[in-house]
């Protein structure tokens, strides 16, 4: 079923952006490019802009994710690389109740035994790995250490796909991506700021001052709908529910 929205492709976005900046494009190939190199250039790091913040301010639901991992006996430690999620929010082992998240002092301190052995009850981020400064890994902390194998469920955000990766011959005129799809209003608003700073448009001393300020203000407008709309989608609304924040009404929790 398709979306009740106007979504947009990578060239789609391409056009929007050139038309809003007054860029002239070229749309005689499969990818639609500009004919400044400048504009062509800052493309990819304006949909960085756009997109992460996007994601950063609204906590997308699609974003949720899980994956499988295990603690080994006698261990204490699972690394989880890096790129498999941005935030991890629960942890368990599979089957049973989430683990309870705790500071690694109190592990430290409560577990530092190896001898002392357990199903585990407690984790905590201690950070990446030392090797790669924490470009490959995360590491969380477990205890008690674990005194048989455990099958962990760890449940977390992710990145998702920028619109970018669509910038081929064959996919930048059809593929869609969900911020490109569902919250285009805020992707060309986002990328409006950016590309502010590219026309010079961003300070007291540019030549429209107004510009940048004007199209954050209109992403702010937009963005509290856009939470509220996230919050209903994972029942944290109005009293904990999935309904919208009601006019006179005070429902309970």
């Amino acid at each position: 079923m398709a979306a009740n929205t106007n979504p947009m492709t990578y060239n789609g976005y391409v056009a929007q952006i050139a038309t809003l900046a007054v860029v002239v494009l070229d749309t005689s190939g499969p990818v639609y490019v500009g004919v400044d190199d400048g504009f062509n250039t800052l493309i990819p790091q304006m949909l960085n802009y756009a997109e992460l913040r996007i994601q950063r301010d609204l906590d997308l639901l699609p974003s949720l994710t899980s994956g499988a991992y295990t603690l080994a006996a006698g261990k204490n430690l699972v690394s989880v690389p890096i790129d498999d999620f941005v935030t991890l929010q629960t942890i368990s082992v599979q089957g049973a109740a989430p683990l309870l998240p705790v500071s690694k002092e109190f592990l430290q301190n409560m577990f530092s035994d190896p001898t002392f052995t357990g199903t585990p009850l407690y984790f905590a981020m201690i950070g990446g790995d030392q090797a790669t400064a924490g470009t490959t890994s995360n590491n969380v902390l477990f205890g008690p250490y674990a005194d048989v194998d455990y099958p962990l469920s760890v449940a977390g955000t992710v990145r998702l796909p920028s619109l970018y990766l669509y910038a081929n011959a064959s996919q930048a005129g059809s593929v869609l991506t969900f911020i490109s799809t569902y919250l285009p209003d805020l992707l060309i608003q986002a990328s409006m700021i950016y590309i502010s700073q590219f026309q010079r448009n961003f300070g007291p001393a540019s030549n429209d001052p107004q510009m940048g300020p004007t199209y954050e203000a209109q992403y702010q407008t937009l963005l509290k709908n856009a939470i509220t709309e996230e919050a209903r989608k994972k029942f944290n609304a109005s009293a904990w529910t999935a309904m919208s924040q009601p006019v006179v009404a005070t429902p309970t929790r």
